[in-house]
């Protein structure tokens, strides 16, 4: 626990008492004091003087007053003199410093623990036990979305990012690594993946615009109880994954709009490679220039309507007609017609999956090769 924060506690009240004011942690070091020049080594064997019970006793001119971790003595909160008013004062400053630690505590311990069950570091029949230890709520709506960091920036965005979302003690900002922070996020009953996908927007136009640091976010489901906020973690987490592979384009990605995409991410790469086989049996689909794929993907925007994909591309309906052959002769795919249009985009998204994946992929020697 950081000392600044009693530290600061020992100084107001020191100020509002007239009196030196310090705590002691279990092995009898100072940790914070209100004055530099008090007797701290006569104080120093107060801690084993102390029984089960919380009563002041006097020390070295000090009044001193114990703070119990179960049955043991974890503090030890000590004011100058042995009168009725420093048994007062030091009364006084042990209800503030054990507040503080107990909000201490339940703060950075609630945050730790959802760390520990995103990362699945905490046994499922243990969650809802442990998180009524800390008094985190089990059954709140909450949705996990994950920040990953582009840009190298000097600018410490886990401190930005914390103070975006200044309720600590509902919505939690964690360090996964380098790259990514989770931010777990306390939600109504009315907020939709459309909300989510706002308040992702906010964050990633924060980060460009006041920070310089370009940002990808990858949005999880909502749901119900904190047990399942790592099903929400390990979506997002496929979310931005799809995301990168399938619509790079895009700084936002939810896992509940993946589409065909997540269908692709889940198949063994095996399997994407015989079906690639299969579609192009006389050339790989490599042999196709980029112009023809561009235009074909025009086509595929405008619902495989050729006057309407000429006019926006400013080609002659003829030009287009040609592309549409041209694939047509390599593969037997009239992508004009509906079902074949279908399996070329499939196909050019397994292409996708599998460029992404490191894999290199050929008709000729119809396997793969790692790159």
């Amino acid at each position: 626990m950081s000392n600044k924060v009693f530290q600061d506690i020992i100084v107001q009240m020191s100020q509002a008492a007239g009196r030196s004011i310090g705590v002691l942690d279990e092995e009898g070091t100072v940790i914070a004091s209100s004055t530099d020049d008090m007797p701290f080594n006569d104080i120093f064997p107060v801690i084993s003087d102390f029984s089960d019970t919380a009563e002041v006793i006097e020390k070295a001119g000090f009044a001193c007053y114990p703070i119990f971790s179960g049955s043991v003595v974890e503090l030890v909160v000590f004011v100058e003199g042995t009168d009725e008013l420093a048994s007062r004062f030091v009364s006084m400053a042990a209800v503030a410093v054990a507040n503080a630690k107990q909000f201490h505590n339940e703060k950075y311990g609630k945050a730790l623990f959802v760390k520990n069950v995103l990362l699945d570091n905490v046994l499922p029949g243990d969650i809802n036990i442990r998180a009524r230890e800390i008094r985190l709520s089990t059954d709140i709506l909450r949705a996990v979305l994950i920040i990953r960091l582009v840009d190298n920036s000097e600018v410490a965005i886990y401190e930005v990012i914390q103070s975006l979302f200044p309720e600590k003690q509902r919505d939690f900002v964690i360090n996964i690594n380098e790259t990514d922070i989770a931010l777990v996020k306390e939600v109504h009953s009315t907020t939709t993946q459309k909300d989510l996908q706002k308040l992702a927007r906010s964050i990633v136009d924060t980060l460009n615009g006041e920070f310089f640091t370009k940002a990808f976010v990858g949005i999880g489901s909502i749901v119900p109880t904190v047990a399942e906020i790592n099903r929400s973690f390990k979506e997002a987490q496929v979310a931005l994954e799809v995301g990168r592979i399938f619509e790079s384009e895009k700084s936002i990605t939810c896992y509940d709009n993946l589409g065909i995409g997540r269908l692709i991410y889940q198949l063994p790469t095996t399997l994407c490679e015989i079906f690639l086989n299969e579609i192009f049996k006389k050339s790989s689909i490599d042999a196709i220039d980029y112009e023809t794929l561009f235009t074909i993907q025009k086509f595929f925007e405008n619902n495989l309507n050729v006057s309407e994909t000429a006019r926006k591309l400013f080609v002659h309906r003829n030009t287009l007609v040609y592309r549409i052959e041209k694939v047509r002769r390599m593969t037997g795919l009239d992508l004009r017609e509906f079902e074949d249009a279908i399996v070329f985009k499939v196909a050019l998204l397994v292409k996708k999956y599998l460029t992404a994946s490191g894999y290199g992929y050929s008709t000729k020697t119809k396997g793969r090769s790692k790159k």
